[in-house]
Order: C-alpha cells, then sequence, then structure tokens
C-alpha cells in the first residue's frame, strides 16, 4: 500500500471503468471529491453505490458529463438524478447484490472505501458499512482506501489488509453521524401498537428514524431480546445497558447482534468500536432468509410509502418516481413469516404530512410492489394492528380500513364496496 494525496489515488481510475463506492456512514467524501475533480480527463466512468451520505457531485454538472451513477439503492443526494436519463437505478434485494460482484454481472475494476487505522496485523476495518462493501473489495480489481482513526473498528468479517490496497490517503475527521429526531405523539401511539407485538425472546430487525426508536422506547419491560438485522441506530442503545438485549435465545450469533451496516450518533460508534458484541457481515450473510428464519420469533419491523386494501405494499416508489430501493424489505420479512413464532410486520402513520392517507384502493400508476400481498402480516398504524394473514381479499379491505385515518375510512369503505360487491 502506497499512502499518497487523495488527488494521486484516485488517478488509477480509467475512462470506462466501473467503480464501487462504499456508502452509508462510511462513504470516502474526500476521494469523491478527488475523483470528480479529475472529471475533464474521463469518460464514461460507472459508479455503482447504495446509499451514500454527504454530497454526490458525480451526479452533477460537469460531472455528470465523465460519470453515470448505477445506484442500488436510492437515497436523497442522488434521489433527483436516478429519476432522470443521466442515471440509473437498479431494483435487487440487498441480499443479492453481493451476486452482482461475485458472479461478474457488474465486474468492478476499483473499490474506493474508507477504513480504519491497520493494526499490528496490517488489517483495516471497514468500520460500520460492511453490506456491500466487503464482495465490492474482495472481487474489485484495485481497491483505493482513505484511513481514518476515526473509523469505529468492527469485529466479524469485515477487514481489509493493507497489502491489498493500492493507494491510500489519510484522512482525520469524523464519520457521518445521524442524531434521533425528536419522537411525535403519532409516531409514539405506533410504538406502543408494535409493541404490543413483541414478545420475550424475539430477535429483532428494525431500521433507523423516529418510529423504530418509538417501538424501541416501548420494549423497557421485555426480556431476553436479540438483534439480528441489515442496520441499527442509537435506540438499541438504552436496551442494552437495562438487560433487555442479550440475544441468548437466538440460534444464530447467539448473544450477538449481528449486523452488516449502522448509522449513528457518535455514542453508537463508540459502543461498537472493538466490541465483540457486534458481529459485522456483509448484507448476504445477514440478510440471507434461510439464515435469518433460523432465530426465533423474528420480528421485522419495516415501514411503507402506501399500501393498497388488498395488501399490496409500496416502499420504494411516490408513482412512478424513484424515492428510495427495495433494500432489505423483502428478505427480512420472508424470514420473519418463515421463523418459528415470527412476525413480518409494517409499521406507519395513517396518513403522510400532507394529510393523505397511506391506505388507499389502488396504488399510484406506476408504483413498485415492494412486497407482494401474499407476504404481508401484520400492519400498524397509530389506530392499531391488523393481521393480513390468511384473510381473504374482501377481509383485508375491511381490516386495512379499520386502521385508516378515519377522515378516509368513508372513501376506503366505498372503494372496498365498489371492488368486491359492485361487480
Amino acid at each position: 500500500m502506497k499512502i499518497t494525496s487523495a488527488e494521486e489515488a484516485v488517478g488509477i481510475v480509467k475512462s470506462g471503468d466501473r467503480v464501487f463506492i462504499q456508502g452509508a456512514a462510511m462513504t470516502p467524501n474526500e476521494l469523491i471529491e478527488a475523483l470528480c475533480e479529475r472529471h475533464k480527463e474521463l469518460d464514461q466512468v460507472e459508479i455503482v453505490s447504495i446509499h451514500t451520505e454527504g454530497n454526490a457531485p458525480y451526479t452533477e454538472k460537469p460531472y455528470s458529463e465523465s460519470f453515470t451513477l448505477n445506484s442500488c439503492f436510492v437515497g436523497g443526494n442522488v434521489r433527483k438524478s436516478v429519476n432522470t436519463p443521466d442515471a440509473g437505478y437498479i431494483p435487487i434485494f440487498l441480499s443479492e447484490i453481493p451476486w452482482l460482484f461475485k458472479r461478474n454481472i457488474l465486474p468492478l475494476d476499483v473499490a474506493i472505501v474508507q477504513v480504519s487505522s491497520p493494526d499490528k496485523h496490517g488489517y483495516c476495518s471497514l468500520g460500520v458499512s460492511v453490506d456491500v462493501a466487503l464482495p465490492a473489495v474482495r472481487t474489485a480489481k484495485k481497491i483505493i482506501a482513505q484511513i481514518n482513526p476515526h473509523v469505529p473498528r468492527t469485529h466479524g468479517t469485515g477487514i481489509v489488509h493493507v497489502d491489498e490496497i493500492e493507494f491510500a490517503t489519510e484522512v482525520d475527521r469524523p464519520i457521518h453521524e445521524h442524531s434521533p429526531g425528536v419522537i411525535s405523539d403519532i409516531e409514539h401511539e405506533i410504538g406502543v401498537n408494535v409493541a404490543s407485538l413483541i414478545e420475550d425472546g424475539a430477535t429483532l430487525q428494525m431500521g433507523i428514524g423516529n418510529i423504530p426508536n418509538a417501538v424501541l422506547d416501548n420494549l423497557g419491560n421485555h426480556q431476553r431480546l436479540g438483534i439480528h438485522t441489515e442496520m441499527f441506530s442509537d435506540g438499541v442503545l438504552p436496551l442494552i445497558e437495562q438487560g433487555v438485549i442479550t440475544g441468548e435465545d437466538k440460534i444464530v450469533k447467539k448473544g450477538k447482534i449481528v449486523s452488516c451496516f449502522a448509522v449513528g450518533s457518535r455514542k453508537l460508534y463508540d459502543f461498537i468500536d472493538d466490541n465483540p458484541i457486534c458481529d459485522f457481515r456483509d448484507s448476504g450473510y445477514t440478510n440471507d432468509t434461510a439464515r435469518i428464519r433460523r432465530n426465533p420469533k423474528v420480528t421485522a419491523i419495516n415501514s411503507a410509502i402506501e399500501i393498497d386494501l388488498t395488501g399490496q405494499v409500496c416502499a420504494d416508489t411516490i408513482g412512478s418516481y424513484q424515492f428510495s430501493g427495495v433494500g432489505g424489505q423483502m428478505d427480512f420479512i420472508r424470514g420473519a413469516s418463515l421463523s418459528e413464532g415470527g412476525k413480518p410486520i409494517f409499521a406507519m402513520s395513517s396518513v403522510t404530512k400532507k394529510g393523505v392517507s397511506k391506505i388507499v384502493p389502488f396504488l399510484k400508476e406506476g408504483a413498485g410492489v415492494t412486497t407482494t400481498r401474499a407476504h404481508v402480516h401484520y400492519v400498524a398504524t397509530e389506530f392499531g394492528v391488523v393481521n393480513l394473514y390468511g384473510k381473504n381479499l374482501q377481509q383485508r379491505a375491511k381490516a386495512l380500513t379499520s386502521i385508516a385515518h378515519p377522515e378516509h375510512r368513508e372513501v376506503l369503505e366505498k372503494a372496498s364496496y365498489e371492488r368486491f360487491n359492485g361487480r
């Protein structure tokens, strides 16, 4: 490994290369900026990533004339570009993204990552974003890294030896943090409803945001909970401190928190750093449905943009507008439903911030079905919880209408009648 400037490190990228960029809290922004500064001498460089933090200059003029984004997930920093002809989105389960690299469907020329300082054996940690970064560095022809002493050293499989790194540059700044938001009254009610479904000894999968945090806030009286998830944030810390999360009933990695990435505060990163209770793996491991289902009472808590009266879930588009991505929702919804005593749950507010109902007669034209109605079990809003499993279409419509916002129930009842009784 040669330690050099960011400008020299990215000099190995050539026109026509496919370049992977690590994401989430580990986004290597300094190397991204240096790469974009070379835009006048590069052409047709394809960028592959999942969600990244910070700016994404390669999606903006004049850089987008040299770089094309081919994203496996969509965050706010690339949302506008992905909905234009200048960038692309690949609908794919998080569990299967590693296959794109390993099977040479998207062979990588260069992987750009951010890592910890090397240990005495010469190994650097991929930190809190092992997810698809690990298969990327295992398959890319060349690796460029920015070494940062603020990167937590994570236990698990997310390591890369200095001998594998072509060029590295050194940075010294905190990795990206995400502060917990203030939980609203509605979110608290949703949290209470979801928490009522969670049993002692359950294995949890949850994401980031106010609703997952509201659920976790209501689990203080539970016992022997475990974590096997694709990501986690600060909400788990109080439950670990209180002895609620112990992982003692888990089958896969008993006693450990299994995840492929984490985003949160510095307190979270300090907890993760060199902590053997945290086991970080690639997404092909964490999101493998066959592995997820081995744990007891897997309780998967996911969100939706809208759900139609038959139970079809749209979680990644607003009509034909690509808003986010498929991610690991289906991996865990299916894993939970196959787990002994498992519960797949969709938790959402009944209406948008503008008062539009999220429970709708039909999904918007062009909307993607992220999770099919055959996979959906529990749906929770601030007005209650229903279980659609085993219910026919008419029964589902009635159940979902009962947890919709009261102002929208008459419209949903009318739509249900016209669909099922007025033929």
